[in-house]
């Protein structure tokens, strides 16, 4: 276990973002060079964009994703029947952020040995996340890799499609100055900042399925699989005209809340409106982050933001809660750039 008073980041555990940006910048114009006329860029920044019928008709949107080191503690546990979720979870969400519906699931799972067992629980895991999100597993890849990973261990990725009217396409290009931000809460951790998780908290499963210190065995908390939005945010969208959608992934509210903003907006946050989870709370203990680089990290609690006009706010909560959300206004749009916590 970590000392409290150390100051320990998310770097120091292993993962820094700033070689990611780099990345990006690196590959972005050899994806450019394979677009033709269909691609639809500009409009929108958790999912890929190509429309099926030119101007006008119907745009597929599609997004790609894994589970991350979160497997780790699935696999020392050998409770490998929840990740699938995460793996489904981390598509899907990022698909319904641009209003579309997903249609398909696709995952890949590669191993040294395969397992059949494992393999069974993990795809059951799949299918269940894909039953929670309404769309359908039509295939995908077991890839038997001997000597690249140790044995019992896996990795866990998955590809998802989904559909939406050019007309509804939500892509946070009307959102002004003045409107109002409506938190989801989180199930949890979800499957983001699972590097530091594990330097803060150890790998040690069977010491973490003993610690009741939260209500329940830490492991459990853990390993509670992602939240999926998917049908209670397109319901939402039926009824409401949501301005945009951020899914609270890796880089947390600092980085994915502003990836919906017009040029010139930015947002004001009351991280008091809403529950911090008990597990956030232990993490910031052991961590001695400052809530700006803990809300850089982590959800904090809050999994789905969705930016609404002023006048639908309080109808958007509690339409939200009447589907099974908990639902908070969190904070505003104001004229500038970034997050102010």
């Amino acid at each position: 276990m970590a000392d409290k008073k150390q100051k320990i980041t998310y770097a120091d555990a292993g993962v820094d973002v700033n070689r990611g940006y780099e990345s990006v910048a690196k590959i972005k114009s050899h994806a450019q060079s394979t677009f033709n006329k269909n691609v639809l860029q500009g409009l929108g920044s958790f999912g890929g964009f190509y429309s099926l019928d030119g101007e006008n008709g119907d745009v597929m949107v599609a997004g790609t994703d894994g589970v991350g080191t979160k497997l780790k503690y699935a696999f020392l546990s050998g409770k490998n029947d929840t990740v699938g979720i995460d793996c489904v979870a981390m598509c899907v969400n990022d698909i319904v952020c641009q209003g579309a519906k997903p249609l398909i699931f696709l995952d890949y799972i590669a191993t040294g040995r395969i397992d059949p067992d494992t393999v069974a629980d993990i795809v059951k895991g799949v299918a269940d996340g894909c039953k929670m999100a309404g769309c359908a597993l039509v295939g995908g890849e077991t890839a038997e890799m001997p000597s690249m990973y140790s044995d019992g261990e896996y990795d866990l990725a998955g590809f998802s499609v989904g559909l939406v009217k050019r007309e509804k396409i939500i892509n946070g290009s009307t959102i002004t100055p003045g409107n109002v931000l409506v938190g989801l809460a989180s199930s949890g951790l979800h499957s983001n900042g699972f590097s530091l998780v594990r330097r803060l908290l150890g790998e040690d499963v069977n010491a973490l399925s003993k610690d009741t210190s939260l209500g329940k065995p830490l492991l459990d908390v853990i390993l509670t699989p992602t939240r999926i939005y998917v049908k209670n945010l397109l319901s939402l969208a039926d009824k409401f005209d949501i301005l945009g959608l951020a899914n609270i992934t890796g880089g947390g509210f600092i980085e994915n809340i502003p990836r919906i903003f017009p040029e010139g907006v930015g947002c004001k946050i009351d991280i008091n409106s809403f529950p911090r989870p008990d597990i956030f709370s232990l993490l910031a203990e052991k961590s001695g982050l400052s809530n700006n680089e803990l809300y850089n990290t982590f959800n904090m609690g809050i999994g789905m933001v969705a930016a609404v006009k002023k006048e639908d706010a309080d109808a958007f909560v509690n339409a939200a809660n009447a589907l099974g959300e908990k639902a908070y206004i969190i904070g505003e749009t104001v004229k500038g750039a970034g997050v102010k916590l």
